[in-house]
Formats: structure tokens, C-alpha cells, sequence
């Protein structure tokens, strides 16, 4: 609930989210919205229509919704830094659970430490163009959300090299490869432009 009167409406497919000033303008709204559908012989859906209270700085009042899913993310409170360096809260997006798991079983299904026929190239090339369609998506809003995804599938390439190369299957031996790699290539994999790294324990 925000912005002065009814101050807009986003819709996607069956979905849609509109944005009312106050919770009895918002359940004036609802109510409208439910007689249309009758009206052409459809009806809101009892679990996924609900009115969600815009928590932040400025709205910190209790509701029993705070949060809603919309298109692949989570709009909800989160912590924002301001240039002049001051913390406050807005109600924001970030790449939701469910989108983060379905992404996460998807670059499991890759194999990609099994792909030892290919060259390291040859993988970039394969997957550099999911990855960046994902970063060009989800990253719009807090894309550090999806660092640790990224930071997976990095874990996942230096065991490949482990797998790949019998003189490399020593961890400390596939890290100072792969540093050796980023370094001399950095663009080679997409997601090396937000996190070129492995994670500290894979």
C-alpha cells in the first residue's frame, strides 16, 4: 500500500499487483476487483490474493503480510545504504527462494566437473549465455543475492579442472590454477564479472 490513490498496476499473465494509498482503499479495490472477475466468469485466487502492508522506514506498522512474490522475486524490507553512506530500510525486489532453487537444480543438472571432454572454453560457451540472461534478470535488484549461486558454479569449474588434469587434483594445485586462469582471461565466464572467486569452502 503506497502512493496517492490507486498509483499503479503491474500485470503479467494471470498475475497482477496493484498498488492502493491505504489497507480500506486497498479492500475497496479487492472487492471491485472481485465483482469484475464474476462479472466475465472468473474469480481471484483464495491463496495467492492477499493485501500486503509496504514495511520501511516510513511504514512501520504490524500487518499480518509483509511480503509478496511477483515474476521471480520477493518484494519485501531490506537494508539499503544511501550514497552518503546512511543505512535505512525500503521495500524492495531481490530474485525470490523459489527462482534461486530452480536455478540452483538447473546448474546441478549441468555436471559440469563431468564435462573433462570439453575445454574450458567449450563450457563458457555452453553455459555463458543462461548465466548472463540470469545476471541481466535477477540482478536488476540486489544482485547480491545471487553471488553464492555464482560462487557454486566457480566451485564446480575448479573441480572440473581437478577432474581434468590428474597434476592439478590437489585443491591448493586447482586454486592457483584457477587463479592463474581469471587472471590472464577474466571475461571468459559471464558471471566473472560479479564474482570471479571460488568460496571459501567447496
Amino acid at each position: 500500500m503506497d502512493g496517492p490513490g490507486v498509483s499503479g498496476c503491474e500485470r503479467y499473465s494471470d498475475d497482477a499487483v496493484v498498488h492502493c494509498v491505504s489497507e480500506r482503499q486497498a479492500r475497496t479495490v479487492l472487492a471491485a476487483i472481485a465483482v469484475r472477475m464474476e462479472q466475465v466468469g472468473l474469480r481471484l485466487h483464495p491463496d495467492k490474493t492477499r493485501i500486503v502492508y509496504c514495511q520501511d522506514d516510513r511504514r512501520r506498522a504490524s500487518y499480518e503480510h509483509t511480503e509478496f512474490t511477483f515474476l521471480g522475486f520477493t518484494f519485501r524490507q531490506r537494508g539499503m545504504r544511501a550514497k552518503s553512506g546512511r543505512q535505512f530500510s525500503s521495500f524492495n525486489p531481490a530474485i525470490s527462494k523459489d527462482a534461486l532453487k530452480k536455478i540452483s537444480a538447473e546448474v546441478r543438472s549441468w555436471r559440469l566437473y563431468n564435462r573433462t571432454g570439453q575445454d574450458l572454453i567449450d563450457v563458457a560457451r555452453d553455459i555463458n549465455p543462461v548465466v548472463r540472461g540470469w545476471m541481466n534478470y535477477y540482478g536488476a535488484f540486489y544482485r547480491s543475492e545471487m553471488y553464492p549461486l555464482l560462487a557454486r558454479i566457480n566451485a564446480y569449474l575448479v573441480r572440473w579442472i581437478r577432474k581434468k588434469y590428474k597434476r592439478l587434483r590437489a585443491k591448493r594445485k586447482a586454486f592457483r590454477c584457477w587463479r592463474g586462469i581469471v587472471e590472464r582471461f577474466p571475461r571468459m565466464f559471464a558471471h566473472w564479472e560479479w564474482v570471479p572467486s571460488v568460496p571459501s569452502v567447496w
